[in-house]
């Protein structure tokens, strides 16, 4: 576990997968993230890649050939090296040299950065073709943050604020049996109440979305998730059957990419939301998350 802090924040960062475990707001002394119990669910902020979502019968192809692939990929399981350290930033790196070849035709180096400014967590991805030959994939974040921040509220005391990108419809989407299925333009999105059903039917997915604000209605308390040009986000927790209520997290997860449409044909360099990076070039994004 490695651990970056200033004034303001504590952030623990484990090398398995890279993944964000833990953020300590040491004004108010909260601890803002879920904590990964397997009761719910095990993961607290895996990064998705190279598929967001799972594919139609966890399969696809590329130039003719069929390769299988679980939901939402690989990088989340593997180990990462430190690549550098300060004393408020982390950098890790993974580079495939060959071992997924199996499940993914091209190689690459995947460089994730955390580095903290006042009171807020930039995490920035850079992902590296190095092949002689384009290169298709997505990426995405699945961080989960621990609803109710305080044991006096509940998880009804809290709301989801949207904030559309400039001049572009929202557009909403549902997942049936793990698949996308478009519901249509957004004429009015802004405040969405947090409820124990919401998430009965899974995910929600937007496009077109700069910023999300998960906050509490009485005492203020939240997260601001700031993912300017991502083509989507998805909302989530986990929904308890038995009792009709859900896990004490929601997830905000800014993608570059998005599950299989129910209609795909299976074609990756043809999918939905794909991303295509040229031979030896690098893609590079960033979203903000300020804890409040």
């Amino acid at each position: 576990m490695i651990t970056v802090e200033n004034e303001w924040l504590q952030v623990d960062i484990e090398s398995h997968g890279a993944e964000l475990r833990r953020v300590k707001h040491k004004k108010n002394g909260l601890d803002y993230m879920w904590t990964g119990d397997n009761k719910y669910w095990g993961r607290v902020s895996p990064v998705l890649f190279p598929i967001v979502g799972r594919l139609k019968d966890d399969q696809y192809q590329i130039d003719g050939q069929t390769y299988q692939m679980s939901q939402h990929g690989f990088l989340r399981d593997v180990e990462f090296k430190l690549l550098e350290q300060t004393a408020t930033n982390a950098a890790f790196v993974f580079e495939s040299a060959g071992r997924f070849s199996d499940v993914y035709p091209y190689e690459f180096k995947a460089i994730i950065r955390y580095m903290l400014q006042e009171d807020s967590l930039i995490v920035h991805w850079e992902i590296v073709n190095e092949n002689e030959k384009e290169m298709h994939f997505s990426i995405g974040a699945h961080p989960a943050f621990k609803i109710p921040l305080l044991e006096s509220e509940t998880i009804e005391d809290y709301h989801i604020h949207f904030t559309p990108a400039e001049d572009m419809s929202v557009m909403e989407y549902e997942l049936q049996n793990s698949l996308l299925h478009e519901k249509g333009k957004v004429d009015d999105i802004g405040m969405l109440p947090l409820t124990h059903s919401l998430f009965a039917n899974d995910a929600l997915v937007y496009s077109n979305i700069d910023k999300i604000t998960l906050v509490s209605n009485k005492s203020s308390y939240g997260v601001e998730v700031m993912f300017k040009n991502f083509p989507f986000v998805g909302i989530w927790s986990k929904y308890i059957e038995e009792d009709g209520s859900i896990a004490p997290f929601v997830c905000i997860e800014p993608w570059y990419g998005v599950a299989d449409t129910y209609d795909t044909v299976g074609d990756f360099k043809e999918k939905f939301g794909v991303n295509t990076l040229k031979p030896r070039e690098t893609f590079q994004t960033e979203y903000n998350i300020k804890f409040k």
